[in-house]
């Protein structure tokens, strides 16, 4: 059975018994929400998202690139893996460093 989770995404396919999980789980998604490339995926039920975007400098009136870079829960269900492009979405803190949980795989990496 998969919960409503309230935001426009596809559920996963495969099952999870994980109760962090805000497919199958209890866990509730709220705020933010973002698009990113998966680059590191080596904790256990942990990966490290990052995107990019574009800073106005106003003394120099020019754009720089910058990026940033979270830690996200990684659901059973999910299993992002590295290369992945995914959505994520802010939740309560499930640990020091990770309030973001992956919600929904983009597009599968190269690998």
């Amino acid at each position: 059975m998969v919960r409503n989770i309230g935001v426009p995404a596809k559920a996963p396919e495969r099952t999870c018994n994980d109760p962090k999980c805000p497919w199958h789980g209890s866990l509730p998604v709220r705020g933010r929400m973002f698009v990113g490339k998966v680059v590191s995926a080596k904790a256990h039920k942990t990966a490290i998202v990052q995107w990019d975007y574009m800073h106005f400098v106003p003394k120099y009136e020019r754009y720089e690139r910058r990026k940033t870079k979270v830690a996200a829960y990684n659901p059973e269900c999910i299993h992002a893996r590295e290369g992945d492009i995914v959505k994520i979405m802010e939740c309560r803190p499930l640990s020091k460093t990770k309030s973001f949980v992956i919600i929904e795989i983009l597009k599968r990496g190269e690998k």
